[in-house]
């Protein structure tokens, strides 16, 4: 019977009282092997019980499991607030972050893609001679034989080597050399001579052979015949054979060199294709593909000016104007209009400005003459301005070295497979046609190259290139790529955690997502995941819904069960979103009034076909489309990026477009996404909307603390005064342990409160801050309420939804979702008024249940009647019902998208045969 227990529980994991964070001393059992996905609101504890519970306990043991020389690499897990967990498995997290920071790291390298194709390079890549461009091949006793069997039958020919003449010999002293060797016979000028026998005196410069053999071509006995003597050949002619066809004259040589047309190349091997490797990587740039230098964006940053209106910046000033004046004075004669707009100019013209002409120094040679007075502390600064990343002239971009780049298989270097979308990479590789040779040797990595490739295309992220940087990628896109690379390591007996893997895909792309997760599971692995899509709940073995609230109202499991079970269950919020009986309703009025618009036209950058684009301000606009078509390069690189450099900000980069006007309708604009709005537990929601300064101001001007002196520093745990100083404010004493988990003990002087005793004396209406910041917003509200600037601020966090949380928990505790509604707050309340900025929100509904999204649609709604205007990258169909516009693009991803391809009201694109938007749209509008 034990035994049967046993292997029961073996299938199972159980978990008995979970108290982490919000988690209300939670028990329940899961099944292994099953696709199981957990919901809920913001706050709810999903991340809490699936990442900091099971996800924690599963990864600290297995280190645990490991030695104590291995575990000093490794992330140390704290253990989690549970009593129990039982048939827990090694266990991989899947999460939401970006791409790795390092500049080096790519798609390909993520995903180990690059790793294979370097091997396969190595083995079977053809090197390309640079002067005649054909193959370069290293000879051998084989290839000589397998030359000479395809000559005529009968053909005569001599096998010979060149003649070296070493350093500080003559050529006399060489054939005397010969003559004692044993070697008698030479070729020479065309003809065959005896050195016995004859006295000749050939110069350095000749080219004379030694004959070894001479024989005539007989297919049947050539490898017999003649194995050992082109061995021979090769060795005296120190890796060198020349054959000579004795009626023509004709000379044919083999070496085991690899080299052609006099110049040596490299054997290919693995390294040489890597750019973090000094020996493959571009030996100006080092592998990163850019050099650091003038950046001619920044030399002229406004290409709309012309010369005389100041397009070029540095000289703008009195001190280098004498530059301007000399260009100016030269223009008319070098055909230089000077009051036409930059960006008008013809190249040529654009040149000569660079290279300079006459007694006009030119842009070049201006910065030239800076470099050499950098000694100077100005004149630093002054290039520090100007300097930028271009791509770096030697490898254009390739991060190799030129040699590594000869090196082709089909015709297509390494460089020019990386630079491929993913899909047709995988395209390439399918269709590739390989000599038998050249299959036997690849065929095992060809075939680990095309599973990697076809999880990359399976998980939607086929529009990518290989050398997409990993620190440019989305959340979403990070974690699907994650996500595939989990899958091409083939792992059984995992415990896969996931956070929503439905970031940034289009409704058309779940399926396939979906497919893989099961496929996952079918391999026999537990597969966990947070997710508030419908469509992956439909699709899961096991529904999980937590509540029923958030925060300190959540932590508990509200139902469990198949998708039915918790579409009927009447405590399920979830439920009731998924059955129709809560909706979020279509907007009443939608803002169709004429309003001034931004436009943008030519947007060129990445896939956008030279596309022209208006958009309405005052209103809620949403830009939608398939993961890949252009929203973000349109939105972040296009949008931001030129009215961010137009407002004499520093965006990350700036897209390619000819013109943007309406900018001048705008006073600001900001991009508002999930980061964390602070890494350190000191940070918290009221001192990031500038409330905690306020309430520090409050207890300071209170009797007690003015009787004693207390300025509102001494009420802040970050800075000596107030705060306990055996903990410095932290409320926690740290006790590093080498080999385990580090422990937290609590300050036994503050007792966990961050505040010196005489700080908890001060009161205002008989709490102290410490109960201060113990408080919910919503009782926080009510405790303020005479205060009124303390009031208002935290009205705006409870309007946003976020009543529950307290005033001072930690930001880094706060979810995705939490964070950014923290950054609302902060814009609602600390916006001046009359003031117009254009706010951009990048999938805003990430982390956010049907009841979140509902109340983020009010704070949209707050932003647009204080005068602002809202642009939203969002493929949550709730969301795209609810815009006044709609920009559809498409049609397709990567080099099929980057068009509008509708654009209007929702209902007008819903109507838009050729959107996929719109296809998904229509059963949101009735």
């Amino acid at each position: 019977m034990a035994s049967k227990s046993k292997n029961s529980n073996n299938k199972k994991i159980i978990v008995k009282g979970a108290k982490e964070h919000n988690l209300k001393n939670l028990s329940f059992e899961l099944p292994r092997n099953k696709l199981i996905v957990f919901t809920g609101v913001s706050g709810s504890g999903k991340s809490s019980l699936v990442f900091d519970t099971i996800y924690a306990e599963g990864q600290r043991r297995y280190v645990e499991s490991l030695s104590s020389y291995a575990r000093q690499f490794l992330e140390r897990m704290n253990k989690p607030d549970v009593e129990l967990i039982q048939g827990i498995s090694p266990a991989v997290a899947i999460e939401q972050k970006s791409g790795s920071r390092n500049p080096r790291s790519t798609v390909g390298t993520t995903t180990e893609v690059y790793d294979y194709l370097r091997l396969l390079f190595a083995r079977i890549g053809k090197t390309i001679c640079f002067q005649c461009g054909k193959e370069v091949k290293k000879a051998s006793t084989g290839t000589v034989v397998d030359w000479l069997e395809n000559q005529p039958e009968g053909t005569k020919f001599y096998l010979t080597f060149p003649l070296h003449i070493h350093e500080g010999t003559t050529v006399k002293q060489e054939i005397e050399l010969l003559k004692r060797r044993g070697f008698f016979r030479i070729f020479f000028k065309g003809n065959l001579h005896d050195i016995n026998v004859e006295d000749i005196s050939p110069k350095k410069k000749d080219e004379i052979r030694v004959l070894i053999d001479r024989f005539k071509i007989v297919k049947e006995e050539l490898r017999n015949r003649l194995s050992d003597a082109i061995e021979v050949t090769f060795k005296e002619g120190e890796n060198r054979l020349i054959l000579i066809n004795s009626d023509t004259g004709e000379q044919t040589e083999f070496n085991k060199f690899y080299e052609c047309c006099g110049s040596r190349y490299e054997e290919p091997e693995p390294r040489f294709f890597s750019f973090n490797n000094p020996f493959g990587a571009c030996p100006v740039c080092q592998g990163f593909s850019k050099t650091i230098g003038i950046d001619m964006n920044l030399v002229i940053p406004n290409p709309n000016l012309s010369i005389t209106d100041g397009a070029i910046a540095p000289w703008r000033t009195a001190k280098y104007t004498t530059h301007l004046k000399d260009l100016v004075n030269n223009a008319k004669q070098n055909n230089i209009p000077l009051n036409v707009p930059y960006k008008n100019l013809s190249n040529e013209q654009v040149e000569k400005i660079q290279k300079g002409f006459g007694d006009f120094i030119g842009i070049d040679k201006f910065f030239e003459k800076l470099e050499s007075k950098t000694y100077k502390m100005y004149i630093r600064v002054l290039l520090s301005r100007y300097r930028g990343y271009s791509v770096c002239r030697a490898c254009k971009g390739s991060r190799l070295r030129r040699e590594a780049l000869q090196v082709k298989i089909s015709d297509h270097s390494i460089h020019d497979i990386v630079q491929l979308q993913i899909e047709h990479a995988l395209k390439f590789f399918l269709d590739i046609k390989l000599s038998d040779y050249d299959l036997k040797v690849g065929d095992r990595i060809l075939k680990e190259i095309i599973k990697r490739l076809t999880f990359l295309n399976n998980v939607g992220i086929g529009y990518l290139t290989l050398d997409r940087l990993s620190n440019s990628l989305s959340g979403g896109e990070a974690q699907r790529i994650n996500l595939a690379t989990s899958l091409g390591s083939s792992l059984v007996g995992t415990l896969y955690v996931l956070d929503e893997p439905s970031i940034g895909l289009h409704p058309r792309d779940n399926s396939k997502l979906i497919n893989i997760l099961k496929n996952l599971r079918d391999i026999g692995n537990t597969v966990l995941v947070v997710e508030h899509d419908p469509e992956m709940m439909r699709e899961s073995d096991l529904l999980v819904d937590m509540g029923p609230k958030a925060g300190i109202h959540g932590g508990e499991i509200v139902a469990m069960g198949t998708y039915d079970e918790v579409v009927k269950n009447k405590d399920s919020l979830t439920g009731k979103y998924l059955s129709g009986r809560i909706k979020i309703p279509l907007p009443a009025k939608r803002n169709k009034k004429q309003t001034k618009t931004i436009k943008i036209f030519s947007a060129s950058e990445n896939n956008l076909k030279n596309i022209d684009v208006e958009i309405p301000l005052n209103k809620f606009v949403v830009v939608t489309g398939v993961s890949g078509s252009g929203k973000s390069t349109f939105v972040h690189d296009i949008l931001y990026g030129g009215l961010a450099k137009y407002f004499g900000m520093a965006p990350s980069k700036v897209g390619k477009f000819k013109d943007l006007k309406g900018n001048e309708y705008i006073d600001e604009v900001e991009i508002v996404d999930q980061s964390p709005i602070g890494k350190s537990p000191r940070s918290n929601p009221i001192s990031y909307i500038k409330t905690f300064e306020l309430i520090r101001e409050l207890f300071a001007s209170t009797h007690q603390a003015r009787a004693r002196g207390y300025k509102p520093g001494f009420f802040s745990f970050n800075v000596p005064g107030g705060r306990c100083e055996t903990c410095q404010g932290d409320g926690f004493i740290k006790v590093e342990m080498q080999f385990l988990a580090d422990i937290y003990l609590e300050c036994e002087d503050c007792k966990g409160t961050r505040f010196k005793e005489e700080i908890r004396e001060i009161t205002y209406r008989g709490k102290n801050l410490v109960d201060a910041l113990n408080m919910t917003v919503d009782e926080a509200v009510e405790y303020f309420k005479e205060n009124a600037k303390i009031s208002r601020q935290l009205k705006v966090l409870a309007e946003v939804g976020l009543g529950y949380i307290k005033l001072g928990q930690p930001s880094n505790t706060l979810s995705g979702g939490e964070a950014q509604r923290v950054k609302l707050a902060a814009h609602l309340s600390l916006q001046r008024d009359r003031k117009h900025t254009l706010f951009i929100f990048d999938e805003p509904t990430t982390g956010l249940h049907f009841d979140d999204i509902s109340k983020l649609l009010n704070c949209f709604n707050l932003l647009l009647e204080k005068g602002n205007s809202l642009v939203v990258i969002e493929h949550n169909l709730e969301v795209i019902k609810c815009a006044d516009h709609v920009i559809d693009l498409g049609p397709d991803a990567g080099d099929n998208g980057g068009e509008i391809v509708a654009q209007g009201t929702p209902e007008e694109v819903a109507s838009n045969k050729n959107s996929w938007t719109g296809k998904y749209l229509k059963d949101y509008l009735s």
